[in-house]
């Protein structure tokens, strides 16, 4: 299984996480020719099949909510929710919580939505728009999950942010981008964590 994997190799490391990779069937989020393939560490197409569009390898949630340390009852905003997965990873984590999540490509969201209510998870929104804008209705957020690279930090996501807060981001405008660990405390602080390749935002 991937999480036991995902635990061996020192990525899965807090015990709410792993509960949540545990109880979550990744199968759920992909599309059918794809299911197969739900406990292989890969990303897969998903709609519109444009090369782009991706359900990311379980191993990258794993990176980014080790470093975000998600806990039970905070307000979270995920921008580029793709297939809904990391969402429901989110929500298992966070409990009664906030989920909210912004994918901007209309065929995505529909495949989102869909996928969402299939697996039960009626108290977790999705939103159609622009990830750079943020969501100002669920405003403010303890931790923000960026899953599209960035040129830089968007103004409005740092303003959404809670004091406090902490915010996952791939920056760059190459093939390939750091993914950057930030925090709010009265100021900004930025911390590499590793290179990705992740679709820009666009």
């Amino acid at each position: 299984m991937i999480t036991k994997m995902l635990i061996e190799q020192g990525i899965l490391k807090t015990d709410d996480i792993i509960k949540a990779f545990d109880k979550v069937d990744r199968s759920l989020f992909m599309p059918e020719k794809y299911k197969k393939y739900a406990n292989i560490d890969e990303p897969f197409p998903i709609p519109p099949f444009d090369g782009k569009h991706t359900i990311s390898a379980p191993h990258t949630y794993a990176i980014y909510y080790e470093l975000l340390q998600l806990k039970s009852g905070e307000s979270f905003l995920e921008i580029g929710s793709g297939s809904g997965y990391g969402l429901v990873l989110a929500k298992e984590i966070i409990g009664k919580g906030k989920v909210i999540g912004i994918e901007n490509n209309k065929i995505t969201f529909d495949f989102c939505k869909k996928n969402l209510e299939k697996a039960g998870y009626k108290d977790v929104i999705v939103i159609n728009d622009d990830g750079k804008k943020g969501c100002v209705q669920y405003m403010p957020y303890d931790k923000i999950a960026v899953t599209a690279a960035a040129k830089e930090i968007p103004i409005h996501l740092l303003k959404q942010l809670k004091n406090g807060g902490s915010m996952v981001i791939p920056l760059g405008s190459g093939e390939i981008q750091e993914l950057v660990f930030i925090e709010k405390q009265n100021k900004i602080t930025k911390t590499p964590v590793t290179f990705v390749r992740y679709v820009p935002l666009d």
